[in-house]
């Protein structure tokens, strides 16, 4: 009780009256003596007096342990905000970091960052709108940002598993880190947690901590023994120098010194101390496992690389090379297909080599084609996720494989492969007989196919690589071919069709431009004709024919050496196609399509074929031939039970059907074709051109990856706003005349909602302006032809921003437009006559067809269908060649 209360007593060996007195005398004093102490302590505590280092340093700790909770949750946004304010701390400490180096712990953070949003960008899709926008602007900036600690940063991911000194020298980033968690009951991240000085002014950590012993001997306690002090002085050697550092005297208020052990500080620095203890004695014991176990290495990969490794030889040398050693061979390197621990690169290694041994020993064409039928699906078997791509070296492995295995079967009738043989009856060496081998090169050229649409559907549409990859898209053709040559031959009629198919499916989307030019050609011969008829008459009856008659004379020559050179050029076109090659594409689908449906057993090929079949007459401006195949073959009866790729064909083929019926000047028909696809506004989804963001919510992951997989491949897609802008051309061109023959019709119906619905969307606009994007383009064409004003319809309908966007990605662009413009002009004259027919009693025809530039014909015949359709009350009078307008009054019966 003295030692503890004891102000500045000699010795202890007083009595224990003097004793008594001490404390009766002190009680007063020490009561409110302790009190002021403990306030001062208090206050001091408060005041501590911190280095510009330790303030920043703490500050970005701060920030980084803000960006670690976030990480864990995976909140972007907020990562991102992290980020920014720890570049803003870092740019306010760069005086401090200028005199002691870029910390290691930062560097860490940095690469722990970067890490972490490359995993997350592999799973960006994910994420909603706000994350993935937040994890593309964090990626960017953080790369531009790593550009000024490259050094450091090579420098760390080359020694991650830096020295404990380092990382202590740099400000103890692991210990900090790790003790955060611990310590958010504590305070938060204080100095003490990442630096290894104190921040108050102490002792210099080069001389060794005092003893509490010393400052004791003056208080009159040396005659005690060092056992009965060794419980105050051991235990916290740490703070035995505190008397001194917070200006305490030996005499003084002990009880507040030992309260103010009693805090949290005391706790952080003992656990500090104690993972440094760990974190030596793992450094010991590490060292000494390295010093007992010198002379072994690690091995890389652990125990399956260990077994993995290719032994030196296949087989032992005594070991005669046949094919039943090699067949048994092959069925061992196989048998772990499918398995965990395979290696499946190692795995096509083998087999190689396995082939390269069979053909030293010359064990025949069958056995090569045997083991190349196993390294194919040995590389597909390579890449086990089924919704990724094969490597660019595996691919070019596999056609190589695949092209020899269809030069040895082409080269040698006399082998026969089929999935029907069975293992037991398959024919390898005995050359008397017809070889068998179990296997199908249809199969293996199938699934070729389906990998080289899987490549393009995960490239970037807009990259090189994309390009890169579908100049593969010949040899695949290429592959095709030849096996179709081999199975007109040999194969059997199902076998034939299902090659014709994937044949078809490779050309039937492709604008065959040869029939272009034929088009071309015949217009020229019908205008050059058209001319000379002309000559001819204007030659005829002329006056002064013999003036006439060597200008005439030159214009024959012309004529003639022009006839002369344009079938020399056609003799020499025909010649080259005689020699190369080749039926056009639309003979070959006409071939291989009629073939399909003459033998084909399965209605999903059959179906398929005639849906492309359809396609391919619509993009070639076969019109009539689409439609009658379309109304003949009922598809749109049975197509809701067909699979989705079937339906997503179905979607295309009706597509193209009604820009076809468009271009051919049939509008209902286009209309009417376009109707379904366009009025849910789906038209991105339905034609397997895109997902859409807003039914990410209906669907769950595994109908996310199905749907993904079935997506058409870029080069295959067709234009969503050119098929958008001719959807609502022919709206308006049914739609305007209809509106103006029945305005005061209160049961009017609506032809086309979506149009009505863009017209609605103008009308709340309180602005407009010139029309911009190719809706309001369309939308201004109808107001203008509402009012009858034909030409500023046309004019904003056909002008330079609509040709870029959406006319001149048609074959026979000028031909589209001169349709368009001609439609424009009756379907005017229909609305004029509804609008404004009550005006007149009479409207002359001359005047018609002066007013909307159009023949009289046209005008009669416009006129004429109205009156019979019993849409426009009128007449004609041929001989004042008007139109009479009948005025109905009503009738009311009388009571």
């Amino acid at each position: 009780m003295s030692r503890f209360f004891a102000g500045g007593s000699s010795t202890e060996s007083s009595s224990d009256e003097s004793e008594g007195e001490e404390i009766i005398q002190q009680k007063p004093a020490s009561q409110p003596n302790r009190m002021f102490m403990f306030s001062d302590e208090e206050e001091e505590t408060r005041r501590v007096v911190r280095s510009a280092k330790d303030k920043r340093f703490e500050e970005i700790l701060g920030v980084i342990k803000s960006i670690k909770n976030h990480k864990k949750i995976k909140d972007i946004s907020k990562v991102l905000t992290g980020f920014e304010d720890l570049t803003k701390a870092y740019t306010k400490a760069k005086n401090v970091i200028d005199k002691e180096g870029k910390p290691r712990w930062y560097i860490k953070c940095l690469v722990e960052l970067e890490e972490f949003i490359n995993e997350c960008w592999e799973d960006k899709k994910k994420f909603n709108k706000i994350n993935a926008k937040s994890l593309a602007s964090l990626r960017q900036k953080l790369r531009k940002y790593m550009r000024d600690f490259e050094d450091k940063i090579a420098e760390y991911k080359a020694n991650p598993d830096a020295s404990g000194e380092e990382m202590e020298e740099d400000g103890d980033y692991a210990g900090s880190e790790d003790s955060d968690s611990d310590d958010d009951d504590g305070g938060g991240v204080t100095a003490a947690s990442f630096l290894k000085k104190k921040p108050v002014a102490a002792v210099p950590a080069a001389q060794p901590k005092p003893d509490l012993s010393q400052f004791l001997k003056d208080a009159g306690g040396s005659d005690e023994s060092d056992s009965e002090d060794s419980h105050w002085t051991s235990s916290d050697e740490s703070d035995g120098s505190s008397f001194d550092e917070e200006g305490g005297a030996p005499g003084q208020s002990l009880a507040a010194q030992f309260l103010k052990k009693s805090t949290g500080d005391e706790k952080k620095e003992t656990e500090k101390r104690e993972k440094k203890e760990r974190k030596a004695a793992q450094k010991a014991k590490k060292k000494q496992e390295e010093d007992e176990e010198e002379g072994w290495k690690e091995v890389k990969g652990g125990i399956k690389a260990a077994v993995s490794k290719k032994p030196k030889a296949m087989f032992e040398k005594d070991v005669e090379i046949t094919h039943i050693v090699v067949v048994k061979k092959m069925n061992e390197i196989l048998a772990g297909r499918g398995k965990r621990g395979t290696d499946r690169s190692e795995q096509i290694e083998l087999l190689k080599e396995l082939r390269e041994i069979a053909s030293k020993n010359n064990l025949g064409v069958p056995m090569d084609i045997k083991i190349m039928f196993a390294v194919t699906a040995s590389i597909y078997d390579y890449n086990p996720n089924i919704a990724t791509n094969m490597k660019s070296e595996m691919w070019d492995s596999c056609i190589k494989y695949i092209s020899e295995t269809l030069d040895l079967l082409k080269d040698n009738p006399n082998v026969t492969v089929g999935d029907n043989i069975s293992e037991e009856s398959e024919n390898l060496s005995d050359a008397n007989a017809t070889y068998r081998i179990r296997g199908c090169i249809l199969s293996k050229v199938e699934r070729m196919d389906e990998e080289f649409i899987k490549m393009l559907q995960n490239c970037d549409a807009h990259s090189y690589e994309y390009v890169e990859r579908l100049k593969d898209e010949a040899k695949v053709l290429e592959i095709i071919k030849r096996l179709q040559d081999y199975l007109e031959e040999r194969g059997s009629p199902s076998e034939t069709c299902r090659v014709y198919l994937r044949h078809i499916e490779h050309i039937y989307y492709k604008y065959d431009y040869k029939q272009l030019q034929k088009l071309r050609k015949s217009h020229d011969e019908e205008r050059s004709a058209q001319n000379k008829a002309k000559l001819e008459k204007t030659t005829v009856g002329e006056v002064k024919k013999e003036e006439k008659k060597p200008e005439e004379v030159e214009e024959v020559k012309d004529n003639k050496e022009e006839e002369e050179v344009e079938k020399k050029e056609d003799e020499e076109q025909d010649n080259k196609n005689d020699i190369g090659v080749s039926e056009d594409n639309s003979d070959l689908m006409d071939r291989m399509c009629n073939y399909i449906y003459s033998k084909d057993s399965t209605d999903r090929i059959r179906t398929r074929a005639i849906l492309c079949h359809i396609y391919h007459h619509a993009l070639h401006d076969r019109w009539y031939e689409a439609r009658d195949l379309m109304l003949m073959s009922h598809l749109q009866d049975t197509i809701q039970h067909a699979d989705i790729p079937t339906q997503i064909c179905y979607n295309r083929s009706m597509v193209q059907l009604g820009l076809c019926a468009f271009r051919q000047g049939s509008i209902r028909d286009a209309h009417n074709a376009l109707l379904d696809i366009q009025s849910g506004g789906r038209a991105k989804e339905l034609l397997a051109q895109g997902l859409l963001m807003r039914s990410m919510a209906d669907r769950n992951a595994e109908q996310e990856k199905l749907e993904k997989r079935r997506q058409m491949p870029f080069h295959m897609h067709i234009n969503l706003e050119l098929l958008e802008c001719v959807y609502l051309v022919s709206a308006m061109l049914l739609e305007i005349p209809y509106m103006a023959a029945h305005e005061f019709d209160t049961r009017r119906r609506m032809i086309s909602k979506s149009f009505h619905h863009q017209l609605r969307l103008s009308e709340r606009q309180p602005l407009l302006g010139p029309p911009e994007s190719m809706r309001e383009h369309v939308v201004a064409a109808s107001k203008a032809m509402k009012n009858g004003n034909w030409k500023a319809c046309r004019n904003f309908l056909i002008n330079s921003k609509m040709n870029g966007k959406v006319w001149n990605l048609f074959p026979e662009s000028e031909a589209v437009k001169t349709l368009i413009v001609r439609k424009i002009q009756e379907e005017s004259l229909r609305t004029y006559l509804f609008t404004y027919g009550s005006v007149y009693e009479s409207l002359s025809l001359v005047t018609l067809a002066e007013m909307f530039e159009v023949e009289q014909s046209t005008v009669h015949s416009t006129i004429s269908k109205m009156i019979i359709n019993e849409e426009l009350m009128a007449s004609w009078d041929e001989p004042s060649r008007c139109v009479v307008m009948h005025r109905c009054d009503p009738i009311y019966d009388s009571i």
